[in-house]
């Protein structure tokens, strides 16, 4: 195997035995219920709001949008205003349609060449990565949302109609939430294209593959839970109910799967901002996006720029007059 993704994949196998380990051998509920899970969230709202707080102060002088279109020119040539706009209602739409419909994502091609074509460069329509991605980041949204019912009581209304429409399929007891088998099988999806695909392999690192062996860790675990184990969900539910309200306790019967699985959780945020996933936040902030293309409308200058001497023809001719009069140079005056 490929060590860029063996030694993710062990080191998050070997990071939930810790956890399995610590809790039902040690006895350490109390560090992987309570501190570990503090330390995280501590870890998580700090790094994000020094990343975004970084990105926000950072020097964007010039408009640098990433275009697909035509930009606004001539009254005669049409303009594309989501691809290229030029007003702040065309920035938003863009802005809108990107964070959630991945429209830059779903115009992606795939270069490839064709052996049948005498090895003619052809381009193809990579559509399911966009669908793997949509359905990736929903999932997961909806499994979030869905776990504030652990948090909070009693349960908002807008939570269990979200549990309810997610639970519709009825099969077996108790019954499929669609979200998690989604979410398990889009970061399979997602891992097999970076194990599996040449091009996108050569460029993945091991920072690639931990969050995606991470997060199926995090939902095989919750999906052993909910489907062929025994867990105490009362148990449960005052031990996260006590963090919410930060009177933590530790109640007793709760197994050492769940502990794995919440120290994985903990892993998972803890190991955002330093990873690639901020891009949840970056969206946001990135000029390639969020700018107006009005360049042929407004002149943009550096407002950092200080002044600089300028050196004139005339002073340039008054240093060197002799010596261009001696060269045969034409001077504008001769003294």
């Amino acid at each position: 195997m490929n060590q860029k993704y063996l030694i993710p994949l062990t080191a998050v196998f070997l990071l939930f035995i810790v956890a399995y380990t610590g809790v039902e051998g040690a006895g350490l509920q109390w560090f992987f219920g309570i501190v570990f899970p503090y330390a995280a969230i501590i870890a998580f709202l700090a790094g994000f709001i020094y990343k975004v707080l970084g990105w926000a102060s950072s020097a964007v002088p010039f408009r640098i949008p990433t275009t697909c279109g035509q930009q606004k020119s001539l009254p005669w040539i049409k303009q594309n205003c989501i691809d290229n706009p030029d007003t702040s209602t065309g920035v938003f739409i863009r802005m809108i349609l990107e964070i959630f419909l991945f429209r830059s994502l779903f115009r992606n091609t795939k270069a490839a060449f064709n052996k049948n074509a005498s090895n003619r460069l052809s381009y193809s329509w990579e559509i399911f990565l966009w669908v793997g991605a949509l359905a990736f980041h929903y999932s997961f949204l909806v499994v979030l949302l869905r776990h504030f019912r652990f948090f909070t009581s009693p349960v908002p209304s807008c939570i269990k109609f979200l549990e309810y429409f997610d639970g519709i399929v009825q099969l077996g007891l108790p019954g499929i939430f669609i979200s998690g088998v989604v979410l398990l099988a889009a970061t399979l999806f997602l891992l097999a294209r970076r194990i599996f695909d040449a091009k996108v392999t050569y460029i993945s690192q091991a920072a690639d593959y931990f969050p995606l062996f991470l997060i199926i860790g995090i939902a095989a675990t919750g999906l052993a839970m909910r489907y062929f184990t025994k867990v105490d969900i009362i148990g449960i539910k005052t031990l996260t109910m006590g963090l919410a309200t930060l009177s933590p306790t530790i109640p007793e019967g709760v197994g050492g799967l769940f502990y794995g699985h919440i120290f994985l959780v903990s892993i998972l945020f803890a190991y955002f901002p330093a990873s690639k996933l901020m891009h949840m936040g970056g969206i946001f902030l990135s000029p390639t996006r969020n700018m107006a293309n009005n360049t042929r409308a407004k002149r943009h200058v550096n407002p950092w720029n200080y002044d600089v001497k300028t050196h004139t023809y005339e002073e340039y001719e008054d240093h060197f007059r002799e010596k261009m009069i001696e060269a045969g140079l034409p001077v504008d005056k001769k003294e």
